[in-house]
């Protein structure tokens, strides 16, 4: 099932997409004992997914698709992002030394790089990546898959780890290159307002069979510039599990950004940061594609 938040009536809402009929599932509407927020049915686990795969089958409690709003699937994280730097062999070749939070060499990671992003960072399909917030001028896109998770844990074995979860989504982790550098840390850099798009929807773990063969596509003004398999990670979604868990309970509705491949903007010479007028895709299917323009 493919999950999204959206707005109707300016009142939030949580549904499904039905693509056959061009419409969204109101689950406010048919299923008036569920909540009306995603991180609260989430919460609720696969026997609210039961109810939810009732209500898809019987046809009911539709809205035209064109007639809602579609907001973050999480409009607002119970915490920061989980992200993961270094992550495709790719990536790691293209940016070498141009990044580096202590001048460190820039070899394949022996462990996972973990950062995160603030949740205020976080805006939703359709609205615009504010690159000018950012004095240095040096946005940059990085598409990627993103991890939801549903029960949480602590100490999750790798054979256990995808028992926990819940969906997928995609994320831009939208960068200020030059702050991320000059603090020597990719906190700030990644954290401004607007710089984590997120969405447009969560498929349901069970609607992706095999997730290491979806692919990571990065459109900018049309042209591709990513273009990565999941399976291409260095550290798969059990290793992230299993090496966050270790030290910190996860909880329902985190959000674990995996990494991306290579063709970020700095890694061509000269940069090619966002500017402007730019638009951004990044498609990962059967998830979607989330869009968002630069201002």
């Amino acid at each position: 099932m493919q999950l999204i938040t959206f707005k109707h009536n300016n009142v939030s809402r949580i549904g499904v997409i039905d693509h056959d009929a061009e419409a969204v599932v109101d689950l406010m509407q048919a299923v008036p004992g569920l909540p009306n927020d995603m991180l609260s049915l989430i919460a609720l686990g696969e026997e609210a997914l039961i109810e939810v795969r009732y209500v898809v089958a019987s046809g009911n409690a539709r809205l035209p698709l064109n007639e809602v709003q579609v907001k973050a699937p999480i409009p607002r994280p119970i915490r920061n992002v989980f992200c993961v730097g270094k992550n495709y062999r790719d990536h790691v070749d293209e940016v070498k030394l141009v990044v580096s939070p202590a001048g460190d060499d820039a070899s394949i990671p022996d462990h996972p790089i973990f950062f995160t992003k603030a949740t205020t960072a976080v805006i939703g399909p359709g609205k615009k990546i504010p690159a000018s917030s950012d004095p240095t001028n040096s946005v940059d896109y990085e598409g990627e898959l993103a991890v939801i998770i549903g029960q949480g844990g602590h100490a999750i074995s790798r054979d256990q780890a995808m028992k926990h979860v819940y969906g997928y989504s995609i994320i831009n982790d939208v960068t200020s290159r030059r702050l991320q550098k000059s603090h020597q840390q990719w906190f700030l850099g990644k954290s401004l307002d607007g710089f984590c798009p997120l969405g447009p929807s969560i498929v349901t773990h069970d609607a992706i069979s095999d997730v290491s063969k979806l692919r990571v596509q990065t459109y900018v003004n049309n042209e591709l510039r990513q273009d990565g398999l999941v399976a291409d990670m260095i550290f798969d979604i059990p290793t992230l599990i299993e090496t966050l868990s270790a030290s910190i309970t996860l909880e329902s509705g985190d959000i674990i950004a995996t990494g991306t491949p290579a063709g970020v903007g700095m890694g061509f010479k000269p940069p090619r940061f966002l500017q402007p007028g730019d638009h951004v895709a990044v498609s990962i299917l059967p998830i979607g594609t989330l869009e968002n323009s630069v201002a």
